[in-house]
Order: C-alpha cells, then sequence, then structure tokens
C-alpha cells in the first residue's frame, strides 16, 4: 500500500544506510521503505527520503570525521524532536554534531546541527 502525500525533503547520500539509521534514531521516525538505494521514512507530519547519489559520483565525495559542515545550502530542514538533550547524545552517537548554540522562537527551542555527512539541519522542540 503507497504512503499517502505529505510534505517531507530528500537528500541525497553517500552511505545511504548509514543516514537512515542516524536520522531514524534522532527523529524517532520509522522506515516506510527500504532498499540500497533508497530508504524512505515517515511520521504521520513528514517524510524524509534519503537516496543514493549516482555511482559516476559517489567516488568523488569524501566524508570526514567530524564531517565537514555543508554550510552553502540554499535550503536547511528542520525537525521536530521530543528533546534537544536527547537529541545532542543521539546525533553526537551517530557521528554527527549538533552546534552549542540553542535559541527561542515563536513558542519552540531550536539548534543547528549536522548530520554524519555535513548535511545542516534544525532541531526544535516545544518550548
Amino acid at each position: 500500500m503507497a504512503s499517502p502525500a505529505r510534505s517531507g525533503v530528500l537528500i541525497y547520500a553517500k552511505d545511504v544506510e548509514r543516514l537512515a539509521t542516524f536520522y531514524e534514531t534522532v527523529l524517532g521516525i520509522s522506515r516506510a521503505h527500504d532498499s540500497p538505494e533508497l530508504v524512505v521514512l515517515e511520521s504521520p507530519e513528514t517524510q524524509l527520503v534519503l537516496h543514493g547519489v549516482s555511482a559516476k559520483i559517489v567516488h568523488s565525495i569524501f566524508i570526514t570525521t567530524p564531517p565537514a559542515r555543508r554550510e552553502q545550502s540554499a535550503l536547511k530542514a528542520f525537525f521536530a524532536v521530543e528533546s534537544i538533550s536527547a537529541a545532542r547524545i543521539a546525533v553526537a552517537q551517530l557521528g554527527g554534531e549538533v552546534f552549542e548554540d540553542e535559541f527561542s522562537a515563536r513558542g519552540f527551542n531550536a539548534c543547528n546541527a549536522c548530520d554524519p555527512e555535513g548535511n545542516i539541519f534544525q532541531v526544535r522542540e516545544n518550548a
């Protein structure tokens, strides 16, 4: 059965499984589809699609530890979490980084983070 349409984001990944495990754990969302090249994670509100990069360019992408931040992107996804403190722990354990500065706005607390491939995103909890 197909999943209903919902808002979401697609991230191209060098290591689809690693990023799927990362976001599945940090965001507490479930796998709706799982294949070597494409993993779909979803909650009732959001769908996160992790798509493997083309075989032509996969060998030209280098992932560092800690990940080099990809700060030149025009987009930044944000995700609701139950606890920024818990997200900090999970992100660090799974090879990402939650940045130090937290801020409050419009009824939520937030901070920026990067995943193990350096993609910048934001986690938000209700204030």
